[in-house]
Parts: structure tokens; C-alpha cells; sequence
């Protein structure tokens, strides 16, 4: 039987205060912090215990918002840096303030946001960029210096904040800013300058719908945008100035230059990853040449979207809409900040390649990683066609292996040739799935085999997997498979067995549990026939009474002989007085205190689950054959 487990009620407060730490280690919503206690509730602890609890659970959440305000701040700081660099590779002006606005709506979260610019001829400020608005005129207002929230800013060159606009008397109100105001439904409104030295050349402004304080942090964040920005306009500005000027005289010498530099690159590009593949490389050598060549981070992914291969990037899955607008689109697709390019042989998806660090890819970088798909598609069709071979061999050595004649010697050094040591212990593995193609299954077991340098096929219609001693165990290899195919594996083990005769005994044995693990219902699990308790005592071949007893009741006949306690005596008395402790007592001729504190160390010793039928079963049926087993 697959044993359970049951907590005792008095360890929830404990485990209580461990829960709280994993909620702050995984940074949980604060919701969930109040879950310790009420598990500590239901479980019976008492009052100090729960108070303790509440206290800790306060001090918790309190923590949580200490980290929260932190990873606030951090965020800001970050998106500031971001902002920084990002406004520093912007060259057209336009784009500046588009940029600049869009990233204060991110920053401080308001409906809207927009900007104004000093007209220093009309001697007024107009608006110039919107990101959130809805009314034309508003859009299109401008203010005399001194008039509305945003003419004062630019007056006084000094940040100005109102919760309610329309009611805020500090304003000079006027017909036109207020009618253009209501039209846009305003309220609450920050304004900050926008600054060069002591020149003021703008107006910053956030802005929401509905009544809000802005913290002064968020004053100080929106001016520390403002400044950066105010020299991102100065530079767009001056660049674009420098670039009209020499536009004319130089524009088709480059574009000519720069198109033949393009073409070189790319074609000595293709040739050096082609080359690179046909002299053997894999895949790991595919993505360190596209990630020199296009100067970020790559990785490879194949059909199932199995990583391959990663070089200078941390893992990421393949993004399926991206790899789906790839497939149908034939081009490279920008998603998140990571390009991605289907890898394909004609109509069918071999796998996919990802670019990051590189947000922003010109059209010659982007044709250069569109031709890295075909090299990569190269890689994985040569990739495939070698796995298929050995799986096909390697297939065919485990029929021949499995099968009750054959020539040991002549298997054992087929085996060798696949670098499979068969004068070492193996483990037999039968899996099945009842929702999965089979073919599916099979891939997965062809590659958990060539990991762990052992074997797998198809033998009898069943997925068969041999692998050095019981490496990775029935229960990992049925979670693993499972996760790989996408549907519940269940695995039946058996061995280990040395040597080409006795794979044939351990394979029947391991489909023999996997018959009983799908009889029980265990379906999505995996195990051999010790762990199936008598069940697999019975069906076993050659059933091992002494590894049975050892396996049920080993800690209780090592915590006797070990002492010269009587635990398995009081144990057997228990259960033959009708698991009566003033029976056993009287049986065993001691006092029920000492009967009971016997029973406390058994269950620490076997479990908190000893006593309940299931184990009972096991436990009573282990205790009638050490009876029977002689000593030793």
C-alpha cells in the first residue's frame, strides 16, 4: 500500500510559525498569512499557543509590508535607471515625449498624463503630448503663465499638487483650462517642472479622475522623471538639429554602406553557423555563435519546448503565441523584450530560438537571426535523425535483452558498444499512460534512457525502461514522465538485476506491479513490489518474508535489540488482546502507563498512521511471520 501521513494536532503552532516564514520567503499576498492560525484553530492548540501565533502572524504581516514598501521603492529606482537609458537611446523627439509621458502613467499609475511646452514667443505654455485623454479640447489648451495649476508651475518653476482641482482656490481659474478640465473629468492633478539649469522649458504633469493625495514620494519620483527627461528633450532636440543638417550630404553614401556591411555580415554569419554544424558542433555551440553574433543572450528550444541549449540568459520557456506568430508569419516576433523565430522544415515546427537583451533588433540583426533559424533547423533534423538510429538500436538490444533466450555474452557486448554496462546492477521499468499517445511516451523514455546511460523501447506493447541500479527510482521517473508528456505515467519497477539473464524475471516482475498499481487505482504512480506492502508480497515470484518484516517492522526489531526493550512483544499483545491497553497490561504484566508509553515509541517509531487499518493489516501479518522465522 503507498503510505499516508497524518499531523498532530498539538505540532500546528510550530508548523504554524514555519508557514508563516515560507509565506514571507515566497513574498505570498497578505491573505494568506491569516491561514496559520486558523489551521492551528482547527487543530485543537491552545490558547497561549494560538496567541503566540497571532502575535507572530502580526509581526509577519508587518514584515510584509516593510519588504513591500522596499520592493516599491526598489521598482521606482529601477524604472527611473530604466527610464534613464531608455530616453538615452531615443533620438527622435517625438518619441522622447511620447516616451516620457508613457512612463510616468507606468510610474505613478494615474488615468492620465501629458505635457506641456514653454512657448517662449506667445510667452505661454501649450500642450504637447497625451497619454490617457479623451477630450480634443484639452488636447489642444494652452495657459498664460501664472493661469491654471500647469501656468504656475511654469512661472514659479516649483512643483504644484491639488486633490480636487475644480474646488482648489490656489489656482487662477479661467474659463477655457477649466472648461477643458471638466471635459476630461479631472480632479486630482501633479504638475512638476521641467528644468534645464535654471530655464524652465515645460510642465510634467499626472493626473487622475478621482480624488487622490500624491505622496511626496511620488512628487519626488515625477520630478526626477522631469529632469531626466528635460535633458532627454534637450539632446533629442539638438541631435535632430545636427541630423537634418548633415541628412542631405551624406544619407545614400551610408545607406549604400551600410546595406553592403549587412550583406556581408550576414552571409559570413550563415557560413560560419553552418560550418560550425556540419563540422559536428551542437547545440550548445549554435547559441554561443548567436549570441556573439547578435551580441545578447540565446536559447534553443526543441518541439516540446525542452531547452537545448542557453548561453547568457537566464532560462525562459518558449512563449507559444510568439512561436505560433513565428510559425505562420515566417519572421523573427518581438514578445516582452525577447525576439523569437520558429524553427522549421518546411510546414512542421522543429523547435524555436529566443533572443534577449535585445529589445529593440534592426531589420539587418533581425534577417540575421531569421537566417540562424534555418542553421538551427539543420542542427535539429541532423539531431533527430542520429536519436532516432541509436533509439532504434537501442531499442532493438532491449527486445533481445528482454526476451527468454539469447546469447548473454554476445548481448552483454552489443550493450558495451552503446556504452551500457550490463555486469552492473540494473532496474526494470514498465511504464503506461492512459491518456497519452504512446508515442509520446516512448520519446520521453528514450531520452530519461540516454540520460542515465541505459535503454528503452517498446516490448509487448509496453514502454520498457533499463537503467543503471534503480536510478531514478519509480516514483521520480513516473512524476518525471508525467510532467513531460502531460498526462498521469504510471511505473512499475523491478531489480536490480546483474547481467542479460535476469533482465527477462525483472521485467516480469515490474509488469506485474504495474498490473497491481493499476488494479489499486493507483494510476500517476510508480513503485515495485516491496512497496506494495503484502499486496506485493503475494504477487511477487519468490516472496521475501525476511525483507518483508525487515521493511514493516525493522525499526521496532532494531530499537529491541539495540535496548532490550519489548516493543514488538507489547506490540503483538496489543493487537492479539483486541488492541485492549487494561488487556495488554495484564497480558504483559506491567502497568497500562508502561503499555501506553510503549505504543507512544512505536508510533514514533513506525509512524503516526501505525494504528490505522490499512497499516494495521501490514503490521499484524509482519508480526505472525517474525514469529514464524527463526531467529537470525
Amino acid at each position: 500500500m503507498l503510505p499516508t501521513t497524518q499531523g498532530a494536532g498539538h505540532a500546528e503552532p510550530q508548523a504554524g510559525l514555519r508557514r508563516l516564514l515560507e509565506l514571507l520567503d515566497r513574498g505570498a499576498p497578505a491573505e494568506e498569512f491569516a491561514r496559520p492560525a486558523t489551521r492551528a484553530r482547527e487543530a485543537g492548540a491552545s490558547a497561549e499557543d494560538l496567541a503566540a501565533l497571532d502575535e507572530a502572524t502580526d509581526i509577519a504581516l508587518r514584515i510584509h509590508r516593510t519588504l513591500g514598501t522596499h520592493r516599491r521603492r526598489e521598482a521606482e529606482l529601477t524604472a527611473l535607471f530604466d527610464t534613464a537609458s531608455d530616453l538615452a537611446a531615443l533620438r527622435d523627439p517625438d518619441a522622447v515625449l511620447r516616451a516620457i509621458v508613457r512612463r510616468a502613467k507606468l510610474l505613478l499609475g494615474t488615468d492620465v498624463t501629458y505635457l506641456s511646452l514653454n512657448d517662449e514667443t506667445a510667452g505661454d505654455t501649450y500642450m504637447r503630448v497625451t497619454d490617457g485623454s479623451i477630450a480634443a479640447a484639452f488636447q489642444q489648451l494652452r495657459l498664460g503663465m501664472g493661469e491654471g495649476l500647469g501656468g504656475l508651475v511654469a512661472q514659479t518653476a516649483r512643483p504644484y499638487v491639488t486633490h480636487d482641482y475644480q474646488q482648489d482656490p490656489r489656482f487662477h481659474h479661467t474659463d477655457a483650462i477649466d472648461s477643458a478640465v471638466l471635459q476630461e473629468g479631472l480632479r486630482a492633478i501633479l504638475g512638476v517642472p521641467l528644468r534645464l539649469g535654471s530655464r524652465v522649458i515645460g510642465v510634467l504633469y499626472a493626473a487622475d479622475r478621482a480624488a487622490r493625495e500624491f505622496a511626496t514620494e511620488e512628487i519626488v519620483l515625477l520630478s526626477s522623471l522631469a529632469d531626466h527627461a528635460a535633458i532627454a528633450i534637450d539632446g533629442a532636440r539638438l541631435l535632430e538639429e545636427t541630423r537634418a543638417a548633415l541628412v542631405d550630404l551624406n544619407a545614400a553614401t551610408e545607406t549604400i554602406r551600410a546595406h553592403s556591411r549587412a550583406m556581408r555580415r550576414a552571409e559570413q554569419a550563415h557560413d560560419q553557423l553552418t560550418d560550425l554544424v556540419l563540422r559536428g558542433g551542437g547545440a550548445d555551440e549554435v547559441a554561443d555563435g548567436i549570441a556573439a553574433l547578435l551580441d545578447g543572450g540565446a536559447l534553443i528550444h526543441d518541439a516540446d519546448g525542452v531547452e537545448l541549449a542557453r548561453t547568457g540568459t537566464d532560462p525562459l520557456p518558449p512563449p507559444a503565441p510568439a512561436v505560433a506568430a513565428s510559425r505562420a508569419s515566417g519572421r523573427a516576433v518581438p514578445q516582452d523584450g525577447t525576439w523569437v523565430c520558429a524553427v522549421l522544415a518546411g510546414p512542421e515546427l522543429l523547435g524555436s530560438i529566443a533572443l534577449t537583451g535585445r529589445p529593440e533588433l534592426a531589420d539587418t540583426d533581425r534577417r540575421l537571426f531569421e537566417r540562424a533559424s534555418i542553421v538551427t533547423a539543420l542542427l535539429l533534423l541532423l539531431r533527430r535523425s542520429v536519436a532516432e538510429t541509436e533509439d532504434r538500436v537501442r531499442g532493438e538490444l532491449l527486445g533481445d535483452l528482454l526476451a527468454p533466450s539469447g546469447d548473454p555474452a554476445g548481448l552483454a557486448g552489443r550493450a558495451r558498444r552503446l556504452g551500457v554496462r550490463l555486469d552492473r546492477p540494473h532496474g526494470v521499468f514498465v511504464a503506461h499512460a492512459e491518456s497519452a499517445p504512446r508515442p509520446r511516451l516512448l520519446a520521453a523514455a528514450h531520452r530519461t534512457a540516454r540520460t542515465h546511460s541505459g535503454l528503452a523501447g517498446l516490448h509487448h506493447d509496453n514502454v520498457v525502461i533499463v537503467t543503471p541500479a534503480l536510478t531514478p527510482g519509480a516514483a521520480h521517473l513516473a512524476a518525471a514522465l508525467g510532467q513531460t508528456v502531460g498526462a498521469p505515467v504510471t511505473v512499475g519497477a523491478a531489480g536490480p538485476a546483474t547481467g542479460p539473464a535476469g533482465l527477462p524475471a525483472a521485467h516480469a516482475e515490474a509488469l506485474r506491479c504495474l498490473s497491481a498499481l493499476r488494479a489499486l487505482g493507483h494510476t500517476g504512480h510508480g513503485a515495485a513490489l516491496t512497496d506494495l506492502g503484502f499486496v506485493g508480497l503475494l504477487i511477487g515470484e519468490q516472496a521475501d518474508l525476511g525483507g518483508y518484516v525487515r521493511a514493516t517492522l525493522g525499526p521496532l526489531l532494531d530499537y529491541d535489540a539495540e535496548r532490550g526493550t519489548e516493543l514488538v512483544r507489547t506490540l503483538e499483545a496489543y493487537f492479539g488482546q483486541d488492541r485492549s491497553l487494561t488487556k495488554a497490561k495484564t497480558a504483559l504484566h506491567v502497568h497500562v502507563n508502561t503499555v501506553v508509553q510503549r505504543l507512544e515509541r512505536v508510533a514514533r517509531l513506525l509512524g503516526d498512521d501505525w494504528n490505522t487499518p490499512a497499516r494495521t493489516l501490514e503490521i499484524q501479518l509482519a508480526l505472525r511471520l517474525h514469529r514464524l522465522t527463526p531467529p537470525g
